[in-house]
């Protein structure tokens, strides 16, 4: 071992050395800057952070106040429209409005059925109208939704002026349309019917037919005699 690293040399350098004590690290002051100098750049870095964002926000906060000025003034001065809800139309009738022409009934071809269970109605119906000229072809039944209905008169677009004629026959009947390509009508009799108009009451001024509701649902056949 050399002198120079005896530890009576080394205590001896070491009473020399200010910042040790008794083999203890002294902290000094210049110890003490480099500490608070590392914590004053973290705080203005913090800050700088802190003003960037303050920043952004600032300036988007301004782009919305002039985005509002903008659509504002551009509503006021009429360049930019808000689009409001507008009301729901009206409910249309689907029933033909016409006018319909009477037609002459030994031209008009009809189908009767009885829609009750009232034996022989259809037939009383149909000698009816054969005695007021229309050509009667087919006689039976069918099942419809209304109850205690007069009749219902049913035919295609084609045969719409028939179904006039016979509406004007049948006090308080109603129309219905299908989807038939022919002038042929079917005449739908309830309980409610209780024959034809007189020839003399019959009211043969153009019009509109009659319709049946909207929900009013298409009759259809019945195998049962009438």
């Amino acid at each position: 071992m050399t002198e120079q690293d005896s530890p009576r040399r080394q205590r001896a350098q070491a009473k020399r050395d200010p910042t040790e004590w008794h083999g203890h690290r002294i902290v000094t002051e210049t110890d003490l800057g480099a500490v608070f100098e590392e914590d004053d750049a973290a705080r203005r870095r913090r800050s700088s952070m802190r003003r960037i964002r303050h920043g952004v926000v600032l300036v988007l906060l301004i782009g919305l106040v002039a985005a509002a000025v903008y659509v504002a003034l551009g509503i006021a001065r009429g360049d930019i429209s808000i689009g409001a809800s507008e009301p729901s139309p009206e409910p249309t009738s689907t029933c033909p409005a016409g006018p319909f022409d009477y037609q002459d009934p030994s031209a008009i071809t009809v189908d009767v059925f009885n829609s009750t269970t009232i034996d022989g109605l259809a037939t009383t119906a149909a000698d009816q109208l054969r005695g007021r000229a229309f050509a009667v072809r087919d006689i039976g039944n069918k099942q419809v939704g209304p109850t205690g209905m007069t009749a219902i008169i049913i035919s295609g677009e084609g045969g719409r002026a028939n179904a006039f004629t016979l509406q004007r026959t049948i006090p308080d009947s109603l129309y219905v349309a299908d989807e038939r390509e022919d002038r042929t009508v079917d005449v739908v009799v309830g309980t409610s019917y209780a024959g034809i108009i007189p020839p003399e009451g019959i009211d043969i001024t153009p019009a509109a037919l009659r319709c049946a509701g909207e929900d009013q649902p298409t009759p259809t056949p019945a195998p049962t005699a009438p």
